[in-house]
């Protein structure tokens, strides 16, 4: 919609339309750099640990939890890229189906991702476990 009405307006609708996009990829591309970045950081970080300390399940707790938060970040970016470029450039019924597949498979990945790190469902409270896990 938003890309039809900009793009048969004018030249400056054309431009707004580019920045768009530029600002859609250059969402994704902090996005991927958070990601990559975060596995890099939380991989040198648990050697150094894990060679120094001898509490190595500790140090591999941490690490789920870095590389989970940061891909829960990455994929929560991602999302928003997205629909931005979805919203604005390519309004169709078809690209809007794609973009609700797209949220609903990144979803269950946010959710899977919270129950492998905490231990519970995103619903449930910090202190309400699942049934057969205890918190030391």
């Amino acid at each position: 919609m938003l890309y039809n009405a900009i793009a048969s307006s004018s030249e400056l609708g054309q431009r707004i339309l580019e920045w768009i996009e530029y600002a859609a990829l250059a969402i994704e591309i902090v996005a991927v750099v958070i990601i990559v970045g975060a596995i890099f950081y939380a991989m040198g970080h648990y050697v150094i640990r894990a060679a120094i300390l001898p509490q190595h399940e500790a140090i591999y707790r941490q690490l789920k939890v870095r590389l989970g938060g940061a891909l829960l970040l990455g994929l929560e970016i991602l999302v928003a890229a997205d629909i931005i470029r979805t919203v604005a450039l390519e309004a169709s019924l078809q690209s809007v189906a794609v973009l609700g597949l797209l949220v609903l498979v990144r979803t269950f990945l946010s959710w899977a991702l919270v129950v492998e790190i905490e231990g519970r469902w995103p619903w449930q409270g910090p202190g309400e476990a699942q049934e057969g896990h205890e918190e030391a």
